[in-house]
């Protein structure tokens, strides 16, 4: 969908995708090396109780999953940033994520026609409909 296919409160949901522990080691081991991200065994003595997922892994599946949605795919431009950016539960192995979305505002570029800057609002849910992650971000998006 292109900017102005995208008013205000639209809403929109993705396709699910697990995330296993080898998963999550294999990423931690690479960008996060952190005992609780990394070592079952360090995990269970942390204060999480066992071994969880990077934040920043958590928005990559995120990411991937609004991506796959297709919503505004065809159309990206880029983002420019994110806010408010909250890791509000853990993600263990195992976990089932998915994602809503929801358009919190839309401004048409005042010098670029071709061009629209869309807030957009995300919550990230585990299997068990509980919010792990939110943030909002800009996203520039193509005009028809």
């Amino acid at each position: 969908m292109y900017f102005d296919e995208l008013p205000v409160g639209y809403r929109f949901e993705t396709g699910k995708r697990s995330i296993s522990e080898a998963e999550i080691i294999a990423f931690a081991k690479e960008y996060d090396p952190q005992p609780f991200h990394i070592d079952p065994e360090a995990a269970k003595g942390s204060i999480y109780g066992g071994l969880i997922s990077s934040g920043v892994q958590t928005m990559g599946v995120a990411l991937r999953l609004i991506l796959e949605s297709g919503v505004w795919t065809d159309a990206s431009m880029g983002s420019p940033g994110l806010d408010a950016v909250r890791f509000v539960c853990p993600v263990r192995p195992g976990d089932t994520l998915h994602v809503k979305g929801e358009v919190l505002g839309a401004e048409p570029s005042k010098t670029r026609p071709d061009r629209g800057r869309t807030r957009l609002r995300y919550e990230v849910f585990n299997q068990s409909d509980e919010i792990v992650m939110t943030w909002e971000a800009i996203q520039l998006l193509k005009r028809k």
